[in-house]
């Protein structure tokens, strides 16, 4: 991988300054009607598929934006203090398209670049398995090479962009035999609906929307392949098999990047909700924000937030210098994920029986920070992750 240029500080601010001007604008006064009914915000997509955002990370050679990852976290930090969900809808479709362009033959990059920088073509990754989730060598979708085509049998859920999305990296094993495991694992790209004809393509079939607690309004559903037939020369990332592991698990390191910086999005968000509802609420004949458990409370919030943003950009800036981030980023996700989650819990008892309300933004900031401690890898994992790649970097 090679190292991503920073942008000026000048293209730097005004780009920030498009995206305030939208959450402000579009998210803002539509975020939480559209969070509580669980709809999809099908014109907020359509909104960041014209903002670049689909293509945001992807050469501008091929239409994208070409950002480096630096920008891409403050981006996706700033738009989860608003609504994190909205995050998830690009996330994944980039992880798709870096893995391409990352690992793609030439013609693949020149096929499906093009198309996911713009979001005519939108998707994500398609690992998990009803039994295979951070052990992704336990997969059973299974892709057979027939002449000049694979045809791929299984099925994947907990999968984002499954349900509205057009294409999807699929992990299938086309060696089921192989020892180790991950030697006989490929990755796909795997079109799912034509969206010219506006249906699906033959062998596809779009399971359950699944419920969540929380991050909603994003599909994160189940999807199904039976003898679903693909271009061999287009679908197999790399043209060679048994690299899909190798490619998955790399993929997710942008993934990780992302997923912290949602956690500095949703920490901050609560504590900028706590301090100012702090400052209003009165007991005991003054402002709870003057009463020492409050103050305790939000110093020690204050000071994670800002620790995560740190680790976030130190985990950002060593993607951009190219190469494996695995601890960088497992240190971020780790610590900016769990973060959010205490800061939201705190914010949430700051603000008493309000916090609980859904007329205030604490209750949905809760709901979200969970699921930042188990996507793209568990936070146990994570620590493994790091201790394996310190012990790794420091041989004795």
């Amino acid at each position: 991988m090679t190292e991503t240029a920073p942008l000026s500080e000048t293209d730097e601010r005004a780009l920030m300054a498009s995206i305030d001007r939208w959450l402000e604008k579009k998210v803002a006064p539509v975020a939480a009607r559209l969070e509580q009914a669980d709809e999809y915000p099908a014109e907020l997509v359509a909104d960041m598929c014209e903002m670049g955002l689909m293509g945001a990370l992807i050469d501008p050679k091929y239409g994208g934006l070409g950002l480096p990852a630096v920008t891409y976290a403050k981006i996706v930090a700033r738009i989860s203090e608003e609504w994190m969900s909205l995050t998830g809808v690009f996330n994944s479709h980039l992880m798709m398209a870096l893995i391409v362009q990352k690992f793609g033959t030439e013609a693949q990059k020149d096929h499906w670049l093009p198309l996911f920088a713009t979001g005519a073509l939108r998707g994500g990754v398609a690992l998990t398995e009803p039994d295979a989730g951070t052990d992704l060598q336990a997969i059973r979708a299974t892709a057979r090479r027939v002449g000049d085509r694979y045809v791929i049998n299984g099925a994947k859920m907990w999968i984002t962009n499954a349900i509205e999305g057009d294409v999807l990296a699929v992990l299938a094993k086309t060696d089921p035999q192989a020892q180790p495991r991950h030697r006989g694992i490929s990755l796909f790209i795997v079109q799912t609906r034509e969206p010219a004809a506006g249906g699906d393509v033959q062998g596809v079939t779009r399971g359950r929307r699944l419920p969540k607690l929380g991050y909603r309004g994003v599909d994160t559903g189940e999807i199904a392949f039976s003898d679903c037939a693909v271009d061999a020369d287009l679908a197999l990332i790399g043209g060679e098999e048994g690299m899909g592991f190798v490619m998955a698990t790399g993929g997710l390191e942008l993934g990780r990047v992302n997923v912290a910086a949602r956690g500095v999005g949703i920490a901050r968000r609560a504590l900028k909700e706590a301090v100012a509802y702090a400052q209003i609420r009165h007991t005991m004949g003054k402002p709870i924000a003057q009463h020492q458990a409050i103050q305790l409370k939000l110093g020690e919030m204050a000071s994670k937030t800002r620790a995560a943003e740190l680790l976030v950009e130190d985990a950002a800036r060593a993607y951009d210098r190219g190469g494996r981030v695995d601890m960088e980023a497992g240190m971020a996700k780790w610590f900016a994920t769990e973060t959010a989650f205490e800061v939201a819990t705190e914010a949430m008892r700051i603000h008493g029986a309000y916090g609980y309300s859904k007329e205030f933004p604490i209750e949905r900031l809760y709901r979200d920070a969970p699921l930042l401690m188990i996507g793209e890898g568990t936070n146990e994992m994570q620590r493994i992750i790091i201790a394996r790649q310190l012990i790794a970097r420091n041989p004795v």
